[in-house]
């Protein structure tokens, strides 16, 4: 799909709208707003939640931040570093449901020792980047930031890191502020997918027409290809020609109030 071909939110008709039950999200730049969540972008959630509608956020960010989403935010669950696993709080069990694409504690322990190899050695060969901040809370994967907590480094630079990912056997995605690299063939749609199996009871290829995805990154792209009912925010700009798949509709706004917007048709439509 062209960046022509993507329609105004407000080319969404408003019978589509109403029809949506989960608002699947991505948070780096779609929730959040120069690194901040919104008072406006949160009371969305509030508000989707307590029309019925269930968001999950499906994000690269850590382990660590999962758990206190999965908890403390009025999501249904929350799928965490780019797909290596889903929570859920289970409100009526008072328990946090966590349920990983690698099952055994072993081999994620093996993979983070091949992982902290990378985290000496791709810093070392593209100056400028250098480990995320939150790697501390990573189950997973490694992350090295490009442009979060350092001076922004250009996509030439963005590029070797992935190549030195792949270089290594590691899957690697980049979004807003990251590269992010793993060893396991998982994505956001992949964990979805067993989201929708195993804790909601359902085929994701059966209901996707109930399904709204709204981000705006190249890790984002599995997501914007499957789902007709796929939105960008505004900001999905920054990536010009990067992304190979491009979601159907765009915000006016961008990031967190972006989102904001998309809740506002969607509860108005309802």
């Amino acid at each position: 799909m062209t960046a022509e071909a993507m329609l105004p939110l407000a080319r969404m008709p408003a019978q589509t709208c109403a029809g949506i039950e989960f608002v699947l999200t991505d948070i780096d730049d779609t929730l959040t707003t120069h690194g901040r969540l919104p008072a406006v972008t949160y009371a969305a959630i509030e508000n989707l939640a307590a029309a019925g509608v269930k968001v999950v956020p499906i994000t690269g960010r850590p382990a660590g931040w999962c758990d206190l989403i999965a908890r403390q935010w009025p999501v249904a669950a929350v799928i965490g570093e780019n797909g290596a696993f889903f929570f859920a709080h289970d409100e009526a069990k008072r328990r946090l449901v966590r349920r990983y694409w690698k099952h055994d504690p072993a081999v994620r322990a093996a993979d983070r020792a091949r992982l902290a190899v990378l985290a000496e050695t791709i810093p070392a060969a593209v100056p400028g980047s250098a480990v995320a901040t939150d790697q501390f809370c990573r189950e997973a994967d490694l992350a090295i930031d490009f442009r979060e907590d350092v001076t922004p480094l250009p996509w030439d630079a963005v590029d070797r890191i992935v190549a030195l990912f792949e270089a290594a056997g590691a899957t690697a995605k980049y979004s807003t502020a990251h590269v992010n690299g793993w060893f396991g063939d998982w994505d956001k749609l992949a964990m979805t997918r067993i989201l929708f199996r195993d804790y909601f009871g359902l085929d994701l290829d059966r209901c996707r027409d109930r399904v709204a995805f709204i981000g705006d990154s190249p890790n984002d792209v599995p997501m914007f290809g499957y789902f007709p009912l796929a939105v960008g925010v505004a900001n999905l700009d920054f990536f010009g020609d990067r992304l190979s798949a491009r979601p159907a509709y765009v915000t006016r706004a961008r990031g967190g109030q972006g989102f904001a917007e998309f809740a506002e048709a969607l509860l108005k439509a309802r």
